[in-house]
């Protein structure tokens, strides 16, 4: 829903798992003529989701990539041209998403969304994300109580 209501073409999820999340936004992102990069670290995982994503037949609009998390998104960050993101699932290591988010920041264009997952369920964990996220004056965001809690947060 926030990626056909935002229009997203570029999104990144950090955290395949066995991709049932990024399934579910790249079947939105191909209703906006998107595309999505996602960020697993463990093989197994990673390669679970990419046959997921074949049966769904996403998998033409995703790019996987293999590897910590926090170190992908620094060669994001540090390339020529780093990409630039409009939507951003977390929902990976609950200690390293403070690191997501300042990697994040510099690549989510204005207008952007960060849906970060798991807010309550691992809340002291995700702490120092919810009030970096919080209290940045270039963002608004919101608690989604549904289930492990969702914090939704808009670049201004």
């Amino acid at each position: 829903l926030l990626i056909k209501m935002s229009k997203a073409k570029n999104a990144l999820e950090i955290g395949t798992s066995n991709g049932y999340s990024a399934i579910w936004l790249a079947q939105s992102l191909k209703e906006t003529g998107g595309c999505l990069t996602t960020i697993e670290f463990w093989d197994n995982r990673l390669n679970e989701a990419i046959e997921n994503f074949k049966k769904a037949g996403v998998n033409d609009i995703i790019e996987t990539k293999l590897g910590q998390a926090v170190m992908i998104l620094e060669e994001m960050v540090m390339s020529e041209t780093p990409p630039v993101f409009d939507f951003v699932f977390i929902d990976a290591n609950k200690s390293e998403y403070i690191k997501y988010f300042k990697l994040i920041h510099p690549l989510l264009k204005k207008g952007g969304i960060i849906a970060a997952d798991n807010i309550l369920s691992h809340y002291n964990k995700v702490l120092p994300y919810v009030e970096a996220v919080c209290s940045h004056p270039d963002y608004q965001s919101q608690l989604i109580p549904l289930d492990t809690g969702i914090m939704v947060s808009y670049k201004r």
